[in-house]
């Protein structure tokens, strides 16, 4: 019995150790940075970093702004969502995918194009030349809350749109019974409901956006405001470099997050309802009069037009506009920079290096997740927890921490491993991050599969390797295949672990893009992003035709 516990025992603790080298060992590389000094513990060091007055309106910064974008957020996400759920417009199924094109545009490219629409002499200007400089009042503390807002936004409105979905109609028809007004209906029964769901949404908005940092980085800076994610860069790429800081600020950034996540399980814990029985019900409808049905119309295009038109307007006029002094003008036209991008040896590398880099990562991603995925299933106890909490901790903390705590440790072991600095670190980060999304895939691919289909094949003496190949693995391919496609998406558009440890004259998509826009050559800048969102977007739709023929199948 000995014997096969310890056959057993093995394979489990050798994933753990990886999982643990992977993302555990960087990570507390991070927190002993911060607090040790000179080769000694020095926690009075540490917290005066920490509390330094930089450092200070750094934080109060990062605050800040997470509670502005939840605020903001919540008004373009809850008329929407209540529209999308409660109305006519529900049986518009488009439109879901419409407000989903918001969230899967990498934000720095979103940025990009706010700021060439309302720049000086922007593209707003061009349009509207009536009204003079009022545009470039954007650029302000309510511009970056905005843009942050309008990509962050689809994830709280399909939360609110969900939860609305499970309200029966039958409860807001017993408060009309008694004589109970729509508006106190609303707010007595509607509104309590949706706590617990609103609630996650905006802990969730909150942690990403103080974990973001490509529109902090873009649009921040320009205005002059400064938060965890970019100065946690700066203090890692620009002279003189300061790991120490660095670290100081990113433990506070892990501490703010992991209090805000078990906020949010407390919160889920005290304000959940059960709302979806084995009982049948409808959800309620709110027929809309034809002037109310105009301005719900009203409202989804003004969010369409904000979210997705202004930015997507910018970046495809500005990748075919031949001189910018001309602008919009008639003839200044062209398609040369999209040329350029297919003849420009730098241009092409880089986006070899963005398919090489998500290729490598999405498929190592699938095979470590997929056995992480099975492992967990199998186990019990004490690996069955450990290998579910640090598989899936990276989806707990920011990206850029994660990153950090990589340079750091890889940086530390070089003579035994020398990884740091070449491609390779790349797609060992790659890996670190996005690890969750193929052990969630799976996992929720393997809670569909009966047991009983498995001891079936154990009972007609298949071993557990050919029960797993013949019969698990057929089941879950579909998880697994979706996770190694969102894994793709991000990773190809990936721009903080690429902007701080990609080697030395090594460009992918989004540092591309970044240095065009920065140099000046704005227009290749904008060709290759047009260029970036075509490959992602294509794989995305090649993936569901083949996922709905495989179902037709």
């Amino acid at each position: 019995m000995r014997r096969i516990n310890l056959k057993k025992a093995l394979p489990l603790a050798g994933l753990l150790a990886l999982l643990t080298g992977l993302i555990l060992c960087p990570l507390i590389s991070v927190f002993a940075k911060a607090v040790i000094t000179d080769g000694r513990l020095d926690l009075y060091q540490a917290w005066r970093t920490a509390v330094s007055p930089e450092n200070a309106e750094t934080v109060c910064n990062s605050l800040l702004l997470g509670v502005c974008v939840v605020l903001c957020s919540t008004v373009i996400a809850a008329p929407t969502a209540f529209l999308l759920a409660r109305t006519q417009l529900a049986r518009r199924r488009w439109l879901d995918i419409l407000f989903m094109v918001p969230f899967m545009t990498p934000p720095y490219i979103a940025s990009m194009g706010w700021i060439l629409f309302m720049q000086k002499k922007g593209l707003f200007q061009q349009l509207f030349p009536m009204t003079g400089a009022w545009s470039e009042g954007f650029f302000r503390f309510g511009g970056l809350v905005l843009v942050m807002s309008l990509h962050v936004f689809p994830f709280l409105m399909t939360m609110l749109k969900n939860a609305m979905l499970n309200i029966p109609a039958s409860l807001e028809e017993s408060g009309a019974v008694f004589g109970v007004g729509l508006w106190l209906r609303l707010r007595k029964i509607f509104a309590p409901l949706l706590t617990g769901n609103y609630a996650i949404g905006a802990l969730l908005v909150f942690v990403k956006t103080l974990s973001e940092y490509g529109t902090p980085y873009t649009l921040g800076r320009r205005i002059g405001f400064y938060v965890f994610t970019t100065d946690i860069h700066r203090y890692s790429t620009t002279a003189p470099i300061d790991f120490g800081r660095s670290a100081s600020l990113s433990s506070v950034l892990v501490c703010i997050c992991m209090a805000m996540w078990l906020l949010q399980n407390y919160i889920t814990n005290k304000n959940s309802y059960r709302l979806v029985s084995g009982k049948g019900s409808r959800p309620a409808r709110t027929e809309l009069s034809a002037a109310g049905l105009a301005g719900a119309w009203a409202w989804v295009a003004l969010v369409a037009l904000t979210a997705i038109g202004v930015p997507y307007f910018s970046i495809i006029s500005t990748s075919l506009i031949k001189l910018r002094g001309y602008g919009l003008a008639a003839g200044n036209f062209t398609l040369d920079h999209y040329k350029e991008l297919f003849t420009t040896p730098k241009a092409l590398a880089a986006v070899w290096k963005s398919l090489l880099l998500a290729v490598s990562s999405a498929t190592i991603c699938s095979v470590l997740g997929t056995a992480v995925a099975a492992a967990v299933r199998r186990s019990k106890g004490f690996f069955k927890k450990a290998l579910e909490g640090v598989s899936l901790l990276p989806e707990m903390l920011p990206g850029i921490v994660l990153v950090i705590g990589v340079m750091l440790f890889w940086n530390a072991i070089y003579k035994v491993i020398s990884l740091y600095n070449t491609i390779g670190i790349m797609v060992l980060a790659y890996v670190v991050l996005y690890l969750p999304y193929t052990v969630q895939y799976v996992t929720s691919a393997f809670t569909q599969i009966n047991g009983s289909l498995l001891q079936a094949g154990r009972v007609f003496g298949g071993s557990p390797g050919y029960v797993f190949r013949r019969i698990t693995l057929p089941m879950i391919s579909r998880g697994i295949f979706a996770g190694w496609m969102m894994i793709f998406i991000i990773a190809f558009r990936e721009l903080v672990t690429a902007s701080l440890i990609a080697p030395p004259n090594t460009l992918v998509v989004s540092t591309y893009i970044n240095r065009e826009f920065e140099q000046g050559s704005v227009s290749l800048g904008m060709a290759m992003a047009v260029l970036c969102v075509l490959i992602t977007t294509g794989a995305l739709l090649a993936f569901n035709c083949l996922v709905g023929k495989k179902k037709e199948a």
